[in-house]
């Protein structure tokens, strides 16, 4: 019945029931749909069968009880917990003949979701508290050549209001954040393996009708390839209507893709930080040392097919990332190497764009496959002054500390320069020539004290050094 009224029935039926009745038909629509979710009450009931039996009175006494209306109402009309309306076939009874007519010039009724099973994957720095509307595929609808457009409709509870304003942070500038955050998906419609966040082209999104700002294009990886929105979860917040008496509608706009369906959800998440992850995964335990130490008589183990054996594996203590000593040595269970970096700084790096690839091997190193190494932390605990270890075939390590060069020089007179295009080697120069310089003495050194410069520079010559 009520989504068979028009506006000026959909406003009189809000109005009786003390909601808002301003705003385009499609918002007035899905607030009296959530009015009968709610349970509305016997007053309101008589309203509707009121308002239709104006609107339509001779399908109203064709119908023999409210029985028979009860169930051909219900026939035609299924309302879904995802905010939208299906139709089925009504039966034909007497006097639906004209019911049926009159359906031909009324609005398409919006379609009920169709909630395939998917799973998105889960994201690091977000806890799921609640599915405010579980995935729901964004399929085609009849009559849609170029955009499709689907409503959204879900309402907070009390208890989620309540969370959501406490979170609240006031950030320097004015801005504020919330920490706890109604949070927009939308993924492949694939059952296969969990999800990541992929956007159908050309989306647009509106919350409660006001336009959402979506994440910038990336730059195509060559010529030729359409640009692609990088796909991560969407922050509405500050759009929704914090109120667990007034519902919210979503408003999604896309383009269709042949060969791919993609589906959307909504969630009520707790934004997590890194030094809370960091010590999430301290909970989860230390790698033994000797998990390690096999794995380095493994790759130390001579191979009988190789003609090269190795036997020491240098591994640094300096992180690649920040190029500093390493604090929390941690590394990915699915990385073959022994190169660690550092746990907080990467968790800090994904905080700020999550790529959660390896620095060291550039695979993927998700947050589930983080492990802190023992043996690191032992190294790192007894080795204070040296960057860089070297481990041996039975798995011991010994540091690597850099030699001191040290540079024999005869005399201090004499400094063997770099050779250059205008001194050929070989050549000698006096060493008894006076100084153009001002601050020298004018005259001349002794006999003897000449003969021993000379006598030194003929010995460094035959050495091969050369005098300028």
């Amino acid at each position: 019945m009520v989504s068979s009224f028009r506006v000026s029935e959909l406003q009189v039926l809000l109005g009786f029931a003390g909601r808002n009745k301003s705003g385009r038909k499609h918002e007035l629509l899905l607030r009296a749909l959530h009015l009968l979710r709610s349970g509305c009450s016997t007053a309101v009931q008589i309203k509707i069968k009121e308002l239709y039996r104006l609107r339509y009175p001779r399908t109203f006494d064709g119908l023999q009880d409210l029985a028979a209306l009860k169930s051909s109402i219900k026939s035609y009309f299924q309302i879904d917990s995802g905010d939208t309306v299906v139709s089925s076939d009504l039966p034909l009874q007497t006097g639906h003949s004209d019911f049926l007519q009159q359906q031909q010039h009324l609005p398409t009724p919006l379609m009920a979701p169709v909630h395939p099973d998917v799973q998105m994957k889960s994201l690091p720095f977000y806890d799921v508290l609640d599915v405010l509307i579980k995935p729901s595929s964004l399929g085609t609808h009849a009559g849609q050549r170029f955009h499709h457009e689907k409503y959204f409709i879900f309402a907070l509870t009390p208890q989620q209001v309540r969370e959501v304003c406490i979170s609240r942070d006031f950030l320097p500038g004015g801005r504020r954040d919330y920490m706890v955050q109604i949070q927009l998906r939308f993924c492949l419609a694939e059952t296969s393996c969990p999800q990541e966040d992929n956007f159908p082209n050309s989306l647009c999104i509106k919350v409660n009708g006001k336009l959402f700002p979506l994440p910038g294009y990336a730059p195509p990886p060559k010529n030729g390839v359409e640009q692609k929105r990088p796909g991560r979860p969407l922050n509405i917040t500050s759009l929704v209507r914090l109120s667990s008496a007034v519902p919210n509608q979503i408003v999604v706009t896309w383009a269709p893709e042949i060969g791919k369906t993609y589906s959307m959800s909504v969630y009520l998440v707790r934004q997590l930080t890194s030094p809370l992850l960091l010590q999430r995964l301290r909970m989860k335990g230390i790698r033994n040392p000797d998990h390690s130490r096999a794995l380095i008589k493994e790759k130390l183990t001579a191979d009988p097919d190789s003609e090269i054996a190795t036997t020491s594996l240098r591994v640094s203590l300096m992180c690649p990332l920040g190029k500093m000593r390493l604090t929390v040595p941690c590394r990915a269970v699915t990385c073959s190497h022994l190169q660690c970096f550092d746990a907080a700084l990467y968790l800090q790096m994904n905080e700020k764009k999550p790529t959660w690839i390896c620095p060291v091997c550039d695979k993927k190193a998700t947050y589930e496959s983080l492990i802190i190494d023992g043996l690191f932390m032992e190294i790192l605990n007894d080795c204070t002054d040296v960057d860089e270890i070297k481990f041996q075939e039975d798995g011991t390590w010994c540091p690597m500390r850099p030699k001191k060069e040290t540079l024999k020089v005869s005399s201090p007179a004499v400094v063997p320069p770099p050779e250059t295009s205008s001194t050929k080697k070989g050549d000698v120069i006096d060493l008894t020539l006076e100084s153009s310089s001002d601050d020298e003495e004018d005259s001349d050194p002794p006999l003897k004290k000449r003969c021993v410069y000379m006598s030194k520079a003929e010995e460094m010559h035959n050495k091969g050094f050369v005098f300028y």
